[in-house]
């Protein structure tokens, strides 16, 4: 579905506006940040580790890897910060799933079964094609512009990075788990 539109945006009607938003930002010799998030299902449980190799810190530093990326946050992310206890935790249903997911499907560092989910912040391109104000290697402020063709947003262009890094630490944990539990 994703692959559908310019944007690799699933709803057709956000891709409609988020691709007039990114021609308008272009037609102004700007350019524009935004975010990915990804949903990782049918996730085997128990890959991760519960202190120096914890499944969120391990896709945080892959997408933290890729160029342009400002911010990683999995689960309700920032927003669990403002709830309680009694809103945020997760309750066991009798199959062993949970009601809510805000853990994003990991906890404690291992992944539960659950959809692992994480949104990925991307910074605008540096390169404008409008004029900016820079440094020169005599320490003189002067004007710049930017020439040639540049994306006004690695967004769309990031999905595909984003989907293969988290698909490279996974297979990382499972291969270690079978290797763990003498499964090779």
């Amino acid at each position: 579905m994703i692959e559908s539109n310019a944007v690799r945006c699933p709803d057709t009607e956000t891709a409609v506006k988020m691709e007039e938003h990114i021609k308008e930002i272009r037609k102004e010799g700007d350019t524009i940040g935004g975010t990915i998030t990804c949903v990782i299902q049918n996730v085997p449980i128990g890959l991760g580790e519960p202190v120096f190799d914890k499944l969120h810190a391990e896709l945080g530093k892959a997408m933290l890897s890729i160029n342009a990326v400002k911010g990683f946050e999995y689960g309700s992310g920032f927003c669990g910060a403002r709830m309680k206890g009694s809103e945020h935790n997760d309750l066991y249903l009798p199959d062993g799933t949970t009601k809510t997911n805000l853990s994003g499907g990991i906890q404690g560092g291992i992944s539960n079964g659950m959809d692992i989910y994480f949104r990925v912040a991307f910074k605008p391109v540096a390169t404008l094609i409008q004029k900016q104000n820079t440094l020169d290697n005599q320490g003189n402020i002067v004007a710049m512009q930017g020439k040639g063709r540049h994306d006004p947003c690695v967004v769309p262009r990031a999905v595909p990075i984003v989907e293969a890094m988290a698909a490279i630490v996974l297979v990382d944990f499972y291969l270690r788990n079978k290797i763990y539990n003498n499964n090779v």
